[in-house]
């Protein structure tokens, strides 16, 4: 047998005479870990394939996540590189998902639980008035649909390194007059291609190949763009395959490649609609109105858009687009999306994207820029999954296989299959298709009769049905008035009674690569797909998450008072009071507290948060599988149900714990305000924030930098600020970094120094990324800066011996030395030649399994850090006296030292009869 150190088990090879690839460093039933050019290559074969999913598939060593793994064409094979030595160690392998963090060990697909203590409450949850329109009913003109292909491999996406299709469907109002508001469909991360053959090669994955089908996820979409195009507006749904085929290998999950996808198709759209041209000639021209956008983006297409959205004001706003919807979307890098307005669908058992994190796209944006005037406003809809808003990814409606991304049949959980509570397909596409037509419609077409649906009042559409929507919104900034965000230390006084007021951000028991917040966490959770307020992105985990207020007390004296200033206090013109509101997980599932309203003579309205809002009542589910979801939900108070105050000179608001005798909850963003569309455009005047790029040399002493600049396009008349940090595996190398930069007025650049700590070992140039994050008053432009540290330390020269050893011992070890340690695996392969001694009859090969030609292959390898090992070969000890044997070692490649080869060792073997 041949072996180093005791470091894992050989595998099996098959007979050959050619001298075979070097070892595994550690291996288990369906994973190994390789030694590569640039460190070690972990891989994880499944049994069936992995799902094509919205969340970030990563390997995870003993329980720990590494990284994010690339996942072959048939998703059975999942591989990471890595320099972290902890793989040498591994023990357990497992895929994880970046929206399941938390999950126990081994349960990351189980969706599997009982009731929880609210479920009943929900199930008869209260409903808003039904609108009198519907916009999810189909409108007055016929829809006339077709689709244009310009090729599987029609554009380059910068962002991709890849080539991408341009394919779409068209739903087109027939007989509309005049240029109409165009929305643009993305579709997310799903399967590419389909098929029962076994054909597509694995270093092209796209386009699809042989018997392989692509799958036309872009047709998912037609009961939303039918309602929109029905009533006037053209709507385009466009197919990013490639993307996905390719995304699992760049760095920022195919964000920016799905925005450059987006932003052709306008320009495409652009041209056809002034010069014509293309597929349709000159049918288009002057009927599609590029000042008048909208985009919706699915899954990680709704992180796309909301790129698109920023990349088109960083490049000056050529497209109108005024209006982004992401549905069941990603948010792994913390964008913010000033300037347009904005609505996310939050599917409440989304399986896929179980944490909910496009929650971050609302709490990230909505005071992220001084004077935005643009509307937003998240919809969670119960019993809803992530895919069956698309009936491409839905069994029974898909051209291509298919599933419920919840598993589960039992009745007792609200997303269980069977539950009274779980949407069908239909049922959820009515929803999608309510929602999002309704929200085009008002900010698109200004058409403000479906205000209400976007209002938080909880009124409701008849084509949705049964189904139970929560909707918070901010009001664009004409028709708001804050009181206070919450977000910050109150005022000394403020607070009186038996209470206490605590600002709060994050969670505790988070992944160990996280670093402790200095504001106090406000809940403690294993499962982080509870927390969508404050559960991190991936590629900005220490990024601070949304801080709120949270609320204790211990007696029914307790009072939160606001005190409003003289210019605040005449509300008339406002709708409602409003503030964010959800129920500690910590104490009971229900509580509740006053909202109590003071005038200037003294005289108040009292209105028990219960009589108009579920918000402190907990969401369904038992404590298990990202159930129940914490997530603060709209307490909304009419200004004309506040009797008997004089609405002209309002000098308080107080949150009173008379309700309950002892209690917590989380309280946020209190405001005066009433339903608008507000104004939306591309925010072009926002400076523009870049990470530069950097390589730098490792060093032989002490610790050296890498200089990040950090830049401001213009300067800006107010601060601006961003938080920056290091991101991917930085091993030993590479400083931790987290930092929040505060432009002041006139400072366009900023340095962010990276610490690089030098060593003289041979090792491997390791690339990361500074990502920036949540900016204020500023609009990200190249967010993502790319870093690499050079290995500058020469490669070591290795020394082979000549081994002897009597067969007794059972093997005989060739001395195998380096002229100094090495960070990389030093591999060692050669040919096994007779002597006098002779294969199987005196010594053995590692590889030979009894089968002819024999397999004479050997090798072996040094560890990272070591010096000094052997390669090792079995000897036969025989009950023959004989004189001495030799046979040879012929060392014919290296990998990780310098040696002049081929080199040939002798190994002696003493008879011991």
């Amino acid at each position: 047998m041949v072996a180093l150190l005791g470091v894992g088990v050989l595998p099996a090879l098959p007979a050959t005479a050619t001298p075979q690839a070097p070892p595994s460093l550690a291996q288990g039933n369906n994973w190994e870990v390789e030694p590569v050019a640039s460190g070690y290559q972990l891989t994880l074969r499944l049994d069936a394939p992995a799902p094509m999913r919205a969340s970030l598939p990563l390997l995870a060593v003993n329980g720990v996540p590494l990284g994010v793994a690339k996942q072959s064409p048939d998703q059975r094979t999942l591989t990471l590189i890595t320099t972290n030595p902890a793989v040498l160690k591994a023990r357990d392998v497992r895929l994880i998902w970046s929206g399941d963090l938390g999950k126990e060990a081994g349960k990351g697909q189980e969706r599997s639980q009982g009731a929880g203590p609210t479920d009943a409450d929900w199930l008869k949850a209260r409903r808003g008035p039904e609108l009198n329109d519907d916009p999810g009913a189909v409108g007055q003109y016929q829809v006339e649909t077709s689709e244009y292909n310009l090729g599987d491999e029609a554009v380059f996406l910068p962002g991709l390194g890849q080539r991408s299709e341009i394919r779409g469907k068209v739903y087109t109002p027939r007989g509309a007059v005049g240029p109409r508001p165009l929305v643009v469909f993305l579709h997310g991360r799903h399967q590419y291609c389909y098929g029962e053959g076994d054909d597509q090669p694995t270093d092209k994955p796209w386009p699809c190949s042989g018997t392989m089908k692509p799958v036309r996820s872009f047709r998912g979409y037609d009961g939303p763009a039918t309602a929109l195009a029905s009533n006037g507006y053209q709507v385009v749904s466009i197919s990013a395959n490639a993307v996905n085929a390719y995304d699992g290998d760049v760095y920022d999950a195919g964000a920016q490649a799905r925005a450059e996808l987006t932003l052709d198709h306008l320009a495409l759209w652009k041209k056809w609609s002034t010069l014509g041209g293309g597929p349709f000639g000159r049918k288009f021209v002057g009927k599609i109105d590029l000042r008048n956008v909208g985009l919706m983006g699915h899954s990680r297409g709704g992180d796309g858009v909301a790129r698109a959205a920023v990349l088109n004001a960083d490049r000056g706003g050529q497209f109108g687009i005024r209006a982004v919807l992401p549905l069941a979307p990603t948010d792994f890098a913390r964008t913010t999306v000033p300037g347009v307005a904005m609505s996310v669908v939050l599917p409440y058992c989304d399986g896929d994207v179980s944490d909910l994190q496009g929650q971050k796209f609302y709490d990230d944006t909505r005071y992220s820029v001084t004077g935005d005037t643009a509307p937003r406003s998240t919809i969670t809809v119960l019993g809803a999954n992530h895919n069956f808003f698309n009936t491409e990814w839905t069994p029974g409606q898909s051209e291509a296989p298919s599933g419920d991304d919840w598993f589960g049949e039992e009745k007792e959980s609200p997303c269980g299959a069977k539950y009274a509570g779980r949407l069908t397909a239909k049922e959820q596409q009515a929803v999608g298709t309510a929602y999002i037509a309704g929200f085009f419609r008002v900010q698109l077409g200004h058409e403000t009769k479906f205000l209400p649906l976007l209002d938080g009042s909880d009124s409701r559409a008849a084509s949705a049905g049964r189904a139970v929507v929560r909707v918070v919104a901010q009001a664009p900034l004409a028709s708001r008035r804050d009181v206070n965000h919450l977000d910050q230390p109150l005022p000394a006084g403020a607070v009186s009674g038996k209470a206490t007021a605590t600002v709060c951000a994050g969670v505790e028991e988070l992944n160990s690569r996280l670093a402790r917040a200095a504001t106090p966490t406000c809940m403690s959770t294993a499962d982080f797909g509870n927390t969508p307020h404050w559960s991190t992105a991936w590629f900005a985990a220490r990024t601070p998450t949304t801080a709120v207020t949270k609320l204790t007390w211990t007696g029914t004296d307790g009072v939160l008072r606001l005190n409003l200033p003289a210019w605040q206090r005449d509300v008339r013109r406002f709708a409602a009071l409003s503030f964010r509101a959800a129920p500690d997980p910590a104490g009971t599932p229900k509580t509740d507290l006053s909202v109590r309203v003071v005038d200037g003579h003294g005289r108040a309205a009292v209105v028990p948060v219960s009589t108009v809002s579920d918000a402190l009542v907990r969401m369904p589910g038992s404590n298990a599988n990202g159930l129940p979801k914490n997530l603060l939900r709209t307490v909304r108070i009419p200004v004309g149900s506040l009797k008997g105050v004089d609405l002209r000179d309002v000098r308080a608001v107080e949150l009173r714990t008379d309700r309950v005798a002892g209690g917590s909850a989380y309280v946020s963003d209190l405001a005066f305000s009433s339903p608008g569309v507000g104004s939306s455009a591309p925010a072009v005047l926002l400076p523009k924030l870049s990470a530069s790029n950097v390589k730098v040399k490792e060093g032989d002493k002490g610790i050296n930098s890498a200089d990040f600049w950090v830049t401001m396009a213009r300067p800006s008349i107010r601060p601006v600020t961003v938080y920056a940090e290091t991101s991917g595996e930085l091993g030993e190398t590479v400083g931790d970094v987290t930092r929040k930069l505060v432009f002041k007025p006139g400072q366009v650049r900023q340095k962010v120094s990276v610490s690089i700590h030098s060593n003289t070992w041979d090792s491997y140039d390791l690339p990361f990324d500074l990502v920036l994050s949540v900016p204020r008053d500023g609009l990200l432009d190249q967010s993502f800066g790319h870093g690499l540290v050079i290995d500058d330390d020469p490669t070591p020269t290795l020394t082979l011996g000549n081994a002897q050893a009597s067969e007794k011992a059972g093997e005989v070890k060739f001395p195998v030395k380096l002229s100094a340690p090495s960070d990389k695996i030093v591999t060692i392969s050669g040919e096994l030649k007779d002597g006098t001694a002779v294969l199987r009859k005196d010594y053995k090969g590692a590889y030979d399994d009894g089968s002819d030609p024999a397999n004479r292959s050997v090798d072996g390898y040094v560890e990272p850090g070591k010096a000094a090992g052997e390669v090792t070969v079995t000897l036969v000890d025989d009950t023959v006296k004989e004189p001495g044997e030799t046979f040879s070692v012929v060392v014919g490649a290296v990998d990780g030292a310098e040696v002049k080869l081929p080199k040939t060792l002798r190994a002696t073997i003493t008879d011991n009869d």
